[in-house]
C-alpha cells in the first residue's frame, strides 16, 4: 500500500505529496486496507481454531485506526482506563475487550466491571485479591486469566521483552498453580483463561512453540485440581520488517501451533499490535537544513523524537526515502530533528538518497509505537494524522495548536 509510482510515492492511490503539501509537516499518514489486510491476515490463519484476535490497542490508540479493527471484527487488548474509555468509542464490543497490565486501580476495574468486558489479565495474587473485594462490592463476579511469566527467552531488544523471569509482567511459574487454587476460593471471581506474553517484535515461531508447550502442560496441571478454563491467551509480539528481518507470517505461526491446539477444547486469544499497524503507517517530514560538522553530514528534518521515539529509545531501524526517486547521488548522513537531545534522531550514518532543503522524507513502518509514543516535549504541538482509503484520504486527528500547549495550566 505505500509504493513508487511513476517515481512518486503513494499510500493506496494518493499521492503523499498532495496530502501533506494540504496537512503540513510532519505528518502520520496510514493505509486502511493495509490494516484490514493485516487483520485478516491473521484471523484467516488461525480459522480452523475458536480464537479470538484482540488488538493490542496500545500499539496505535487512534480512534478511526481502532474503529477500522473494531468493524472487522477484532476485539482489543488493552492497558489502562483511558484504553478502555478509547475501545468503548471507537465501537469495540465489551465481550471482546481484555484488560492487561501491572498496576490496574480500582477505580479501572470498577469502570470495566461497569462496562462488563470479557475478562481481566491477572498480574499478581494482589492483584487478585483487590479485584475480588471490588467485585463483591459491585456484587459482580470478574472473569479472569491469570498471567504467567514462563521464562521463555525471545530474541528481541530487552526493553521490549515481557516474558523473562526479571520481567515485571506476570506470575512465577512456580507459584501458579498455588495462585489458581488460592484464586477458585473468592466468591467474586471466575477463572476463566490462562495468559502469557513473551515480548515484542519477535521474528521466529520457535518461542512461541515453547510458550505453548508450557502453558498447555499448565492447563492439564489445573484440570487434575478441577480447574477446567476456556481460554489460553498467548499474547502478542509477532515481528515485521523494519530493515531486514524476515519474520514469520501468522500462517507460519499456525502451522506451528495448531497441531498443539486441535484436540483441545480452549478459544485461543492472540494479543497483536505492531503486526496489525506497523507498516500500516509512515511518518512524513520535511527537511529544514543540511549541514556539514568535520567528517560528518547532518539532514535537519521537522520531524523530532517527540514524534517518533522508537529510535532514541531503542536505536531502532526505520527506512527512509524522499516522496521522489530519482538517481541522485548518495551520501552518509544523520538525519537528526531540532530537538535539544543528542538522542533526537531518525538515522545515524545511514546512506540515502542525499535530500535537498524544503524536500520531503518518508519514514517508514511508522505506524506502531509512533503517535502512541509521542509527546509536546519542548513545547512541540503533537503531530496530525490522516486515513488513506483508496484514492480518498482525510484527517483522523489535527495538528494540535500552541494553545493546545498549555491547555489546563494556570
Amino acid at each position: 500500500m505505500f509504493t513508487f509510482k511513476r517515481n512518486q510515492f503513494q499510500v493506496e492511490d494518493v499521492l503523499v505529496r498532495d496530502i501533506v503539501e494540504k496537512v503540513g509537516t510532519p505528518v502520520y499518514i496510514y493505509s486502511k486496507n493495509r490494516i484490514l489486510d493485516n487483520f485478516k491476515l491473521f484471523d484467516q490463519a488461525f480459522n480452523s481454531l475458536p480464537h479470538l484476535i484482540c488488538y493490542a490497542l496500545k500499539a496505535n490508540s487512534n480512534l478511526s485506526v481502532a474503529r477500522t479493527l473494531a468493524v472487522a471484527g477484532a476485539g482489543t487488548d488493552i492497558v489502562s482506563g483511558g484504553e478502555l474509555y478509547r475501545a468503548l468509542a471507537s465501537g469495540f464490543r465489551a465481550k471482546k475487550i481484555v484488560f492487561s497490565g501491572v498496576g490496574k486501580t480500582k477505580d479501572e476495574m470498577r469502570y470495566a466491571l461497569r462496562a462488563g468486558i470479557l475478562m481481566f489479565n491477572v498480574e499478581s495474587s494482589e492483584e487478585l485479591n483487590v479485584l475480588n473485594e471490588v467485585a463483591g462490592v459491585m456484587k459482580k463476579k470478574a472473569r479472569v486469566a491469570i498471567r504467567v511469566n514462563p521464562n521463555v527467552e525471545a530474541d528481541t531488544h530487552h526493553h521490549i521483552t515481557t516474558g523473562k523471569q526479571e520481567n515485571k509482567f506476570g506470575i512465577h511459574k512456580n507459584t501458579l498453580l498455588d495462585v489458581y487454587k488460592n484464586a477458585k476460593k473468592l466468591h467474586n471471581i471466575e477463572l476463566h483463561g490462562l495468559q502469557a506474553h513473551i515480548g515484542s517484535q519477535i521474528t521466529s515461531v520457535k518461542p512461541y512453540v515453547e510458550l505453548l508447550t508450557i502453558l498447555l502442560d499448565f492447563i492439564d496441571k489445573l484440570a487434575k485440581q478441577g480447574i477446567v478454563l476456556k481460554t489460553l491467551d498467548i499474547g502478542g509480539g509477532l515481528g515485521i520488517t523494519y530493515d531486514k528481518e524476515v519474520p514469520p507470517t501468522p500462517q507460519d505461526l499456525a502451522l506451528a501451533l495448531t497441531p498443539l491446539l486441535r484436540e483441545r477444547p480452549l478459544t485461543l486469544l492472540f494479543e497483536p499490535g505492531r503486526f496489525m499497524v506497523g507498516n500500516s503507517g509512515i511518518l512524513v517530514t520535511q527537511v529544514l537544513y543540511r549541514k556539514e560538522a568535520g567528517e560528518k553530514t547532518f539532514v535537519i528534518v521537522d520531524a523530532a523524537m517527540n514524534d517518533l521515539a522508537r529510535p532514541a529509545l531503542y536505536d531502532a531501524y526505520h527506512e527512509i526515502t524522499p516522496l521522489v526517486q530519482d538517481r541522485r547521488a548518495q551520501r552518509v548522513v544523520d538525519v537528526v530533528g531540532p530537538i535539544c537531545e543528542s538522542g533526537d534522531y531518525f538515522a545515524r550514518q545511514r546512506k540515502i538518497p542525499f535530500p535537498k532543503c524544503g524536500e520531503y522524507l518518508a519514514i517508514l513502518s511508522a505506524g506502531a509505537y509512533g503517535f502512541a509514543m509521542s509527546s509536546q516535549y519542548n513545547s512541540r504541538p503533537r503531530v496530525a494524522e490522516v486515513m488513506a482509503d483508496g484514492k480518498y484520504w482525510k484527517i483522523i486527528r489535527k495538528r494540535e495548536s500552541l494553545k493546545d500547549l498549555i491547555r489546563g495550566e494556570k
